[in-house]
């Protein structure tokens, strides 16, 4: 290999290809993030559950955490697409200038990668445990959940045995929901308080929200689970303590008479 040649590959980083795809790069990742954020966020709606705005906090911090890769990727297609074209049987004059040869960038590349992940994982485990405190309250509302095809069925064990098909909860209380399946495995998603477990025959596992907005949301399987799937889903109703004390009150009394 001769000096120009060592040279050249030194240099990899002068080429005019490099500083193009650094400027589509800077360019594009504020972008990237920007409406790729607002486009998942807006999306999704209002939260319920301080669980929810901690996954929609989360999200927009992943997602701005990802924009600089993305950015990366489409600034080497846009410079690959909007370059100059070789034809031929022999390489480019500029081959020697290729990043993939350079140890410099490699290394530099899986660090970088590295600690993305790190970042992502650690902060997703914070908040995953943060979330899960309300299993532990003292105060929080017990309710089993039993999935079958296809139909979620609640019951109140506290509240002298009370079962509903639409899930009732008081609003600014923790809930503690015990989940299993009587028949194939489901997954229970209260979709505006970002929670979702699976529902497993045999087995119970637990997760914990507190409602913090009264109104009516959406309950749903999560889990491809038979051909009605798509149907299994209901409403849960956040109402204020002595609504719902009035509507276990009421329950009670009906299901007591027949």
């Amino acid at each position: 290999m001769s000096d120009v040649q060592v040279s050249n590959k030194a240099k990899w980083w002068k080429s005019a290809d490099v500083k193009k795809t650094a400027i589509y790069w800077v360019i594009l990742t504020p972008i990237i993030g920007y409406v790729a954020t607002e486009v998942q966020l807006r999306s999704i709606g209002a939260p319920a559950s301080e669980v929810m705005a901690s996954v929609k906090s989360l999200m927009g911090i992943f997602t701005w955490a990802a924009s600089p890769v993305a950015g990366l990727v489409a600034a080497l297609a846009l410079t690959s697409l909007m370059g100059k074209r070789h034809y031929g049987d022999n390489p480019p004059p500029d081959a020697d200038h290729e990043i993939r040869n350079s140890p410099r960038a490699a290394a530099t590349w899986v660090v970088v990668s590295t600690l993305l992940c790190l970042f992502a994982l650690i902060t997703g485990l914070i908040v995953l445990q943060k979330d899960s405190e309300s299993i532990l309250d003292a105060k929080a509302i017990n309710i089993n959940v039993t999935g079958q095809q296809w139909v979620w069925n609640f019951d109140y064990p506290e509240s002298n045995g009370v079962r509903s098909e639409v899930l009732y909860l008081p609003v600014d209380r923790p809930v503690v929901f015990h989940i299993t399946s009587k028949d194939v495995k489901h997954s229970f998603w209260v979709v505006q308080m970002g929670i979702k477990m699976d529902a497993n025959p045999g087995y119970v596992t637990e997760t914990a929200v507190t409602p913090n907005k009264i109104g009516v949301f959406d309950v749903r399987c999560a889990e491809l689970c038979g051909l009605l799937h798509a149907y299994m889903q209901n409403k849960v109703h956040v109402v204020s303590q002595a609504d719902y004390d009035a509507w276990l009150s009421n329950r009670a009394a009906l299901e007591g008479a027949a």
